[in-house]
């Protein structure tokens, strides 16, 4: 339900909470994302992020365009969501629609490698169809 998870998948966290992000500027509301983001697993995650963002710039994309084209390509996704709060992040939304054609079945695999957390399948509630 989050394709850039919040922000996360951006790579604007990479370094710390930036003064101009809504972290930071409602810290009340995400007092307990921001402990999370600068936990352990929270550092895990931002060190996937820079894998994530090296794969990216090679496809002469960000990390955002490839978070949200691995989102469209992903079989178990039926639909992205996109949410921005200024035009330029709109702008840089659509250009994952450049990368969709450059994730091929290894990069997909490479990508899910890093992340980790590649569902086991669609749920079938007890059907074996």
């Amino acid at each position: 339900w989050s394709p850039l998870a919040s922000g996360l998948l951006t790579g604007k966290y990479n370094d710390g909470i930036p003064e101009d992000s809504r972290f930071a500027t409602n810290k009340d509301f995400f007092e307990n994302t921001v402990k999370q983001l600068q936990s352990p697993e929270g550092k895990a995650k931002i060190e996937k992020v820079r894998k994530l963002t090296t794969i990216a710039e090679k496809l002469g994309g960000t990390v955002t365009q490839l978070s949200l084209a691995w989102a469209a390509k992903n079989p178990n996704v039926s639909t992205v969501i996109l949410g921005a709060t200024k035009v330029e992040q709109l702008e840089d939304n659509f250009g994952a629609l450049k990368l969709l054609d450059k994730l091929t079945p290894e990069l997909m695999e490479e990508i899910e490698k890093i992340l980790d957390n590649k569902p086991a399948g669609p749920a079938t509630f007890g059907r074996d169809r």
